[in-house]
């Protein structure tokens, strides 16, 4: 009965994993890109200085200069924001001095409208922001990895959530099949075919066994209410009306009322927010009133450093008598277990470090999912090698596992060979993207299997490597100059391609290696099997 059951769950990992897996292995390229998705937007605007030092700032003095600027910029709005300098952990960058505003909705409308203005730290005048081309950057790669592309978002949703659903079937399902996981993590056979996969497949599942369950899970529940709106309908009926009094209500949004310039001293509540927390650790200065209550200040600290991402700390202020005002009521238990494992699968709230173990985690995922899909090859080429579904498979394999690398890396190249002036830029650095990763498709049906894997390899290679190269002959921004201005962001970008394309080099080379070697055996016998797969 036991091993009856171990089997049955031997096929459910076997096809739950393959029929996703194509589509999850692109939902974890792009999405473990996305734990950088700052990083590279700010690749692709060359144009954007290096950074530097920030100057010392008073926050009391640059409060009183964005109020001046509110005050004749969107008087009357729904709420006041002013951004101080600091450094934010969303988006992940430095950010800079700045005034935002919404405006109160128009009759029949839901939202108003926003604006922002970029003020000078000395003056306070506008300060308009750095021309830079059109790109999707960082971002797009990260939205790809849930509402995909060319299709309508909900239908991607959707799909990406069955994918998701499975994949969480088979991570459980193959804990269950393998009964000696934990000790076969500490084995690895090389050179011995279907064995090795099965080996390696083991090892990068067991590594990050608790990321993969999280981030498949938590994924699961970013859109618990898109998956099953029943409850949401049931109490607050359907439509796009229903679904923004739910959230707002979720999100406490009220009906906002005029704000005006806070008789209270906001320079004074800044400081008593730093001399609490620290200094630097102001982000922002909001002014608004709800309809119906007292006009307030909010000064809100630094994101960061706790798993509640979205539950930073405020400070809330009388914006007339200046005093203390209480905070809202705490959130219930159900919002906070959301909120958690939002942050939690988004990672907003790592430094440094631990948002590197996230992308380690994520190629490691990637790798889970590559040798899951080449591990069924392997095992059946000898029954199916010459079947159109077998065929079709290997070439998704192929076109997969090394082809879409080889497309993002194109994304990035498109980034620096279109002009900047060309038009739907930021939408033909994607189509260069798929464009890629389709014709490694075709190429992989048509090609000897062997060497396709070997040259698609030794393409996402090139594609990678040379990308400092052609970062240093097409912009001023190149790997000399950003580690000389310590400018790490830029200088890591570079470094990781080079790393990468390192990586993708040294599959190449044992691909053909192995390739080599098992011609020679199959020409020693006369056999002249192919075995390509095994030769990975």
């Amino acid at each position: 009965m036991k091993e009856g059951f171990r089997q049955s769950m031997a096929w459910l990992h076997t096809w739950s994993g393959l029929v996703t897996g194509w589509v999850l292995f692109f939902v974890f390229v792009t999405g473990t890109a996305g734990y950088f998705d700052d990083e590279i937007t700010r690749w692709m605007q060359p144009e954007q200085p290096l950074r530097q030092a920030p100057a010392p700032a008073d926050n009391g003095r640059l409060a009183g200069l964005a109020l001046d600027q509110l005050e004749q910029l969107a008087p009357g709005a729904a709420y006041w924001r002013i951004v101080l300098p600091h450094q934010s952990s969303n988006p992940r960058a430095w950010r800079d001095f700045a005034v935002e505003w919404e405006t109160l909705p128009e009759p029949g409308q839901v939202r108003g409208r926003r604006g922002q203005q970029g003020l000078d730290p000395q003056t306070g005048a506008h300060r308009e922001p750095v021309a830079t081309r059109d790109t999707g950057g960082g971002r797009q790669l990260y939205r790809m990895h849930y509402a995909l592309h060319y299709i309508d978002r909900q239908l991607a949703y959707y799909l990406v959530g069955v994918c998701t659903m499975l994949m969480l079937v088979a991570i459980v399902t193959g804990v269950i099949t393998h009964k000696k996981i934990f000790k076969d993590f500490f084995t690895f056979r090389p050179g011995k075919g279907q064995r090795s996969w099965l080996d390696a497949h083991n090892v990068v599942s067991v590594m990050a066994l608790p990321f993969f369950l999280m981030i498949t899970y938590s994924g699961l529940l970013l859109f618990a209410t898109t998956y099953m709106p029943a409850g949401v309908a049931a109490l607050y009926g359907t439509g796009p009306e229903a679904v923004t009094q739910f959230f707002d209500e979720l999100r406490g949004r009220e009906a906002a009322a005029p704000v005006s310039r806070p008789r209270a001293s906001v320079p004074a509540m800044i400081a008593r927010a730093e001399a609490s927390w620290g200094e630097g650790q102001v982000a922002s200065v909001v002014v608004r009133q709800i309809r119906g209550g007292e006009p307030r200040v909010e000064v809100h600290r630094v994101l960061g450093g706790q798993v509640r991402f979205y539950d930073g700390e405020i400070l809330r202020f009388h914006a007339g008598g200046g005093e203390p005002l209480p905070l809202d009521a705490p959130a219930s238990p159900s919002v906070k277990t959301n909120e958690t494992f939002r942050a939690l699968h988004e990672g907003l709230f790592a430094d440094t470090t631990l948002r590197w173990l996230y992308f380690i985690a994520g190629l490691l995922g990637c790798g889970m999912i590559g040798t899951g899909l080449v591990l069924w090859t392997t095992k059946r080429r000898q029954r199916q090698a010459h079947t159109f579904g077998f065929r079709l498979v290997e070439a998704l394999n192929v076109a997969t596992i090394a082809g879409l690398p080889a497309g993002v890396a194109a994304y990035f190249w498109a980034n620096r060979l279109l002009p900047v002036d060309f038009a739907d830029r930021a939408a033909w650095e994607v189509n260069c993207l798929f464009l890629i990763w389709g014709e490694a498709l075709i190429y992989a049906y048509f090609r000897d299997t062997r060497k396709a894997w070997t040259e698609l390899l030794w393409l996402a290679a090139g594609a990678y490597a040379l990308l400092p190269l052609l970062n240093a002959l097409t912009t001023d921004k190149h790997l000399v100059a950003t580690l000389a201005a310590g400018d790490w962001v830029l200088a890591g970008f570079d470094l990781t391609v080079l790393a990468l394309g390192g990586i993708f080099a040294w599959a190449a080379i044992k691909v053909g290696r192995r390739t080599r070697q098992r011609r020679a055996g199959a020409a020693a016998t006369g056999t002249g099997r192919s075995l390509a797969a095994e030769a990975l």
